[in-house]
């Protein structure tokens, strides 16, 4: 075609440029006990210079600039008003406190569910993490600052990450450390943090203010000045902060926590020590638990109550419910058959109760003097009950399981449990642990029960019998289970007895079995 008369290249479909290979190399996924902090700033995609402000008083202050910004001079805490005169096209915006707080606490919840069960926020731009003994599970330190860097810059944020020994010293290096990724070995704080501002121990202004009239600039400055005169001159909380810093004081980490746990506590002005007593505290208890469960719609399905005694020592008891329940009486019979496993000692000076597994219940409907039609007793009070005296693992319910081998076919439930599939040829109502073998039988092969048995020492003598039942051995568990029967019989002996027996084998063929027999199980 005319050269006037080509269409261009992208009506054609066609690029005049090299493109890309469609299948490139993607980077590889990368991640001992420290703490972790991070500064997080969220991504600004404009040219124009942003800063947000916020009001104090009637002045107006920056409380964050991005890079473009900080790269012209504009810092947090400089005046509004001088910063429009220093950059003519800044782009002023308000700052949303509560806003940036609900994303830093959602990210601290997914901290806890993914990450770490030790997560706390800092500030108001920050995270602490506690990578004790989780590390490892992301392939290190390194590579689990990598891998949190990446998660952020999806959500749109940039972030500086910190791994130190103290919280304080993680928290320096991710906000004045300058670089992405900052890994501390412990122990060499003081040689790390020596060259940081003062400002990066989080003191208060007042005692910033008093270390630049001394001429403090740097953390290494502190470190040659006696006690009493640092204490004096920028306050009591710079030794403390320096020392948390250092290692040379524990600062605890406050984790969030997801969902807080229903708790009510009783604080006595005397010590108790009489049943009676403690029985009439953990009435109270009960009554102050009740209406916060009412409130946030929840019931109790297992419960821990503490009991202090007066030298400190913590006594415990727990119980648990098959179904979920606020009912006061049930909640306080269910204490009552545990409560003497509490030794009061010298006496109890506090009580405490925690809901510590609950689900939600919603309102029930009152007893009426007619009841309704296919109203069902419940029964999780009296199983409950019957766990509080037999233990929970003494009640139980039993379900079918998809073998047609007896001993595996059978597993247990929960009480409340509803068990299906039950199988329309009878078994037994007591099946032994394992079947044991019988003596001296005497037996017509192939198809006949025995006639008489001895087992555990005692003979029998059998007066009725039904069967046999063959079962064949799953031979997709075990080779030797290929060729594998058993016949099993139902035997009544002289005195009403009755037994479930099996023998080894067809009767006919020698591969089958060794014509053995034992008891399963009894019926009655």
């Amino acid at each position: 075609m005319p050269a006037h008369q080509r269409p261009p290249t992208r009506e054609m479909g066609r690029r005049s440029e090299a493109a890309e290979h469609p299948f490139k190399a993607m980077r590889p996924d990368e991640g001992a006990p420290g703490n972790v902090a991070m500064r997080l700033a969220v991504t600004q995609a404009v040219a124009r210079p942003t800063v947000l402000i916020e009001r104090t008083g009637q002045r107006e202050v920056i409380t964050s600039a991005c890079p473009h910004a900080r790269s012209l001079g504009l810092v947090p805490g400089m005046a509004a008003a001088h910063a429009r005169a220093l950059v003519g096209d800044l782009d002023v915006r308000d700052a949303e406190r509560d806003a940036d707080r609900a994303w830093i606490d959602r990210l601290a919840l997914h901290a806890v569910r993914y990450w770490t069960p030790g997560a706390s926020v800092s500030g108001d731009d920050g995270l602490w993490l506690d990578l004790t003994g989780t590390a490892h599970l992301f392939g290190g330190e390194e590579r689990f600052c990598r891998k949190l860097l990446r998660f952020l810059g999806r959500l749109g944020f940039t972030a500086n990450v910190a791994v130190a020994g103290t919280m304080g010293a993680a928290h320096a290096l991710a906000r004045y450390g300058g670089g992405r990724i900052a890994l501390l070995a412990p122990g060499r704080e003081a040689e790390r943090l020596a060259m940081l501002p003062i400002a990066a121990l989080r003191l208060e202004h007042a005692a910033l203010v008093a270390a630049g009239r001394f001429g403090l600039e740097r953390i290494g400055d502190l470190y040659p000045m006696p006690r009493g005169p640092l204490a004096r001159r920028l306050g009591m909380s710079t030794v403390t902060r320096l020392d948390q810093v250092l290692g040379r004081a524990a600062e605890p980490l406050v984790p969030v926590v997801p969902f807080e746990a229903p708790e009510v506590t009783r604080r006595l002005l005397e010590p108790i020590g009489t049943p009676e007593s403690i029985a009439q505290v953990i009435a109270d208890l009960i009554g102050d638990l009740v209406p916060l469960l009412q409130q946030r719609g929840l019931g109790v399905r297992s419960a821990v109550l503490t009991a202090v005694r007066v030298d400190a020592e913590q006594q415990r008891i727990a119980i648990g419910a098959s179904r979920a329940t606020r009912d006061a009486r049930h909640l306080a019979r269910m204490f009552a058959l545990r409560m003497d496993r509490i030794d009061p000692g010298l006496g109890i000076e506090e009580m405490r109760l925690v809901v510590t597994r609950s689900e939600p219940l919603g309102a029930t409907a009152a007893a009426t003097l007619l009841p309704a039609s296919g109203h069902e007793v419940d029964l999780a009070p009296a199983i409950d009950q019957l766990a509080g005296r037999a233990g929970e693992a003494g009640v139980f319910r039993l379900a079918c399981e998809e073998s047609d081998v007896p001993e595996r076919a059978v597993r247990r439930l929960a009480p409340l449990g509803v068990p299906q599939g039950w199988p329309k040829w009878q078994r037994p109502a007591r099946m032994l642990r394992r079947p044991e073998m019988l003596t001296h039988v005497v037996a017509l092969l192939p198809d006949h029960a025995p006639r008489r048995f001895i087992w555990r020492g005692k003979p029998y003598q059998v007066v009725a019998g039904d069967g046999p039942e063959r079962i064949h051995g799953e031979w997709w568990r075990r080779d030797s289970e290929l060729w594998a029967v058993r016949d099993y019989f139902r035997v009544e002996v002289e005195g009403g007895e009755r037994f479930w027996l099996f023998r080894r084998g067809d009767g006919v063929e020698p591969e089958t079995g060794d014509l053995s027999w034992y008891v399963h199980g009894l019926f009655g």
